[in-house]
């Protein structure tokens, strides 16, 4: 898995010239199928069902919602037609859809594109009215989008490439010179259909599509648009970048990050990884600036390790099963593979100089004391500080 940005990852080859950029949007922009994880679940358990997570995540990714309802019913043997299964639980999933967060770096990257007057399309196997359902709850997203298309405003959804050519078409720019941005196997089968380029950001379910795709990343953090012969990014701030913030919650204990909860709207998503900092909390009395590694613990059952360190030496002391609050507002960098496993010390120092400089800077100290309990994310959090 190719990673980058501000000079600290991998070094990529420069590529082909890029004029316009189209996204999906499910699971690459908008986090809608963790917020709307719990739907399904309640659904057949009013037809005595229960829901397989694993196997559902895997045959309905990417899908139209027509492949994925008839396949539903036909899976869990319902007394459905797949027209009234539809009709039935869309209104379950338009409730949830208003409450699904922006992934991290999604807003990033569409002002940018949208500021620098590159063409930007959106197009998703959803349906048009869901499309504008669900980013008719972001902030600026409608109206920063040249095109946006539905599976059902073309002859076929995806794998098939009607949607991205189409896209290209509307935005008067040859599909060579157009840029996909996929999380599934699918839109990336699409994309190499459609004869473009395609940067994969895929969950672990869809770890498949990386052979497929031109570069894969962890997370849109990650994404340099200089490699695709678009403006660069400008707000680094030396080593670190100011992010919108991430809040977590939940115990901590020497050990790890269990990343797996009943309700999958609670946990983090895939995308949440690599070096940040921020500010934890403790039993509502002290706040210790932090720099804080978010890794891959085990693909099989998508858990995360989570460790904490204070950038200015002060030791997090702390009774058994006890509260901490945290916000992630600056990323520093990506993680290999290597160091997703073990901390190098030099590298680790490193780290935690730049968290230490710019956790007071004017435009990410704001956030220092801002702890919103609404906006936190209960785990199951078993957290590491490592000193």
């Amino acid at each position: 898995m190719t990673c980058c940005n501000s000079g600290h990852c991998n070094v990529q080859t420069p590529k082909p010239n890029i004029l316009a950029v189209i996204l999906d949007l499910d699971g690459t922009l908008l986090d809608t199928e963790r917020a709307a994880k719990g739907v399904l679940k309640e659904f057949l358990a009013k037809y005595g069902k229960v829901l397989d997570e694993e196997r559902e995540e895997k045959k309905t990714l990417g899908k139209t919602l027509k492949e994925s309802s008839a396949a539903i019913v036909k899976d869990y043997d319902l007394p459905l037609t797949p027209d009234q299964f539809i009709q039935q639980i869309i209104p379950m999933y338009q409730e949830k859809w208003m409450h699904a967060k922006a992934l991290p770096g999604a807003n990033r990257l569409i002002k940018h594109l949208y500021n620098h007057g590159i063409p930007l399309a959106l197009a998703s196997n959803s349906l048009r009215e869901y499309i504008d359902l669900k980013i008719s709850h972001q902030e600026g997203w409608k109206e920063r989008f040249s095109v946006i298309l539905g599976s059902d405003q073309v002859k076929a959804g995806k794998p098939s490439a009607d949607l991205f050519e189409e896209a290209a078409k509307r935005m008067g720019v040859d599909a060579g010179h157009c840029l996909v941005i996929e999380d599934s196997l699918v839109g990336v089968k699409a994309a190499n259909a459609a004869k473009m380029e395609v940067v994969a950001v895929p969950p672990r379910s869809e770890a498949s599509c990386s052979s497929l795709a031109n570069t894969v990343l962890h997370s849109l953090l990650e994404f340099q648009p200089d490699l695709w012969g678009l403006p660069p990014f400008e707000d680094w701030l030396d080593n670190a970048l100011p992010i919108e913030p991430i809040y977590l919650s939940g115990q901590y204990v020497n050990g790890f990050l269990r990343d797996v909860t009943d309700d999958g709207m609670y946990a983090l998503p895939d995308q949440v990884f690599g070096v940040f900092f921020g500010c934890a909390e403790v039993d509502i009395q002290r706040t210790f600036k932090v720099m804080v590694f978010i890794s891959d613990q085990c693909s099989c059952n998508h858990q995360k390790k989570i460790q904490i360190h204070t950038v200015d030496g002060t030791n997090i002391v702390c009774g058994s099963n006890q509260q901490m609050k945290l916000e992630l507002f600056g990323y520093i960098r990506c993680l290999t593979s290597k160091e997703s496993g073990c901390l190098d010390l030099k590298l680790l120092e490193e780290y935690k100089s730049i968290a230490r400089a710019s956790v007071d800077l004017p435009i990410l100290s704001q956030h220092s004391q801002l702890f919103p309990e609404a906006c936190y994310v209960e785990e199951d959090m078993v957290v590491s500080d490592v000193e």
